[in-house]
């Protein structure tokens, strides 16, 4: 079994039917329990049990993420992409290993040329698609941006930082670096229980108090620096320095550092805790298909966009080289997946089927927006992702 079958969902879904159950069982009680828990109520622990996860984001209280005034055009020059791709086995139709996954989304761009732009029926290029997990990728970008002014270290401790959390012992052993490569060793398990449906990373995704949950959560199960586990809180933690460090929240800091100058086209907004509180860092941006190939693109030229410097150079590097400690088996760095086995290629990840898939060796970025299950497939979609990437790669016009 490779490295790939033995990586851990990043989200799974058993708290929602979970939750659904609890709504249930509290009957006259679901009215009190929410305010009580500091979780929505059981009604909409219930809705989010039976809804696509693609339609979520609008359940929450959001922060916009503004886009400038004026978008960077994203040059469209259709192509035939590879029509049978590699699935489990078999080669069978892009179009059926799409309906498998379950896929809202798809876009591929070669050289910074969008090529291809499929959407499911329904949605199109003005929808607003969440992002889950692949906001921790995001959140990397504005840490390395934040390092290189100067305002922050990776050496620098947690509680250094974070003034409200000094009295938490664990913090002050916990480094930036840590949380970046997920090596915090903080004990908030990202499996749950779906009889206990509020704890680990669904109660942060359910908590109308982020701060909180985090201060609640200083507890070590390994030491800091000494094993890669893939935790949620470790990014949280991250968005919660940025806002401090910056002061500004974080939906702001991405619109001034990132959204605005790499010429997104349309606002985007950002899940928060509850109105008017604080970013689910570790989640939960909500932007159009096209913003996140722009961003997948920026990442590709070495942080750049046209001729402006966005990211460092020195952070891609950062990212592109995988840290010293695995992630439950896949290689790691500064919240972005490598692919094992192959061309050096790096991804964003998110639950139900969320990616940024990069390989500048074929010059292609490839974005994939689904509601696919909390398996979700993910050595076998990267395999077609390098697949149309090297088909492309051969077929490249002259330039």
């Amino acid at each position: 079994m490779s490295r790939l079958h033995r990586l851990r969902p990043r989200f799974r879904r058993p708290w929602l039917a979970g939750a659904l159950i609890c709504a249930g069982m509290l009957g006259g009680m679901a009215a009190a329990i929410g305010p009580l828990l500091g979780v929505p109520n059981p009604v909409t622990l219930a809705a989010l049990a039976i809804v696509e996860p693609s339609s979520v984001g609008t359940w929450f209280a959001s922060r916009p993420v503004a886009a400038g005034p004026s978008s960077r055009a994203l040059p469209v020059r259709p192509r035939a992409i590879l029509g049978h791709v590699p699935w489990k086995g078999h080669n069978v139709p892009l179009a059926q290993m799409l309906e498998a996954t379950h896929t809202n989304a798809l876009l591929v761009t070669q050289d910074g040329v969008l090529v291809h732009e499929w959407y499911r029926h329904g949605s199109g290029p003005a929808t607003l698609f969440p992002s889950w997990s692949v906001a921790k990728s995001v959140v990397s970008l504005l840490v390395g941006q934040t390092i290189a002014e100067g305002k922050l270290a990776e050496t620098d401790h947690v509680a250094t930082l974070l003034p409200y959390l000094r009295g938490e012992p664990a913090f002050g052993r916990i480094t930036v670096r840590d949380l970046l490569d997920m090596t915090s060793g903080l004990a908030v398990p990202e499996n749950y229980d779906p009889w206990n449906p509020l704890v680990g990373t669904a109660g942060m995704y359910l908590t109308r108090d982020i701060r909180d949950f985090v201060r609640d959560h200083a507890t070590l199960s390994s030491k800091p620096g000494s094993t890669g586990q893939y935790r949620s809180i470790d990014t949280e933690i991250l968005g919660l320095i940025l806002a401090e460090v910056q002061k500004k929240p974080l939906a702001d800091l991405l619109s001034d550092a990132i959204w605005t100058p790499m010429g997104a086209e349309a606002n985007a907004t950002w899940n928060l805790d509850r109105p008017g509180g604080t970013e689910k860092a570790f989640c939960c941006i909500n932007a159009v298909a096209r913003d996140f190939a722009r961003l997948g693109l920026m990442v590709a030229d070495h942080g750049r966009v046209g001729g402006t410097n966005i990211v460092p150079p020195r952070w891609i590097e950062r990212i592109e080289t995988p840290a010293r400690r695995d992630v439950d088996g896949w290689p790691y760095s500064a919240q972005w997946w490598h692919v094992p086995e192959g061309d050096d290629d790096i991804s964003a990840i998110g639950v139900y089927g969320q990616y940024i898939y990069i390989n500048r060796q074929t010059g292609t970025v490839i974005v994939k927006l689904s509601d696919h299950g909390a398996e979700q497939d993910e050595e076998d979609t990267l395999a077609v992702m390098l697949a149309i990437s090297r088909a492309l790669a051969a077929t490249r016009p002259a330039r």
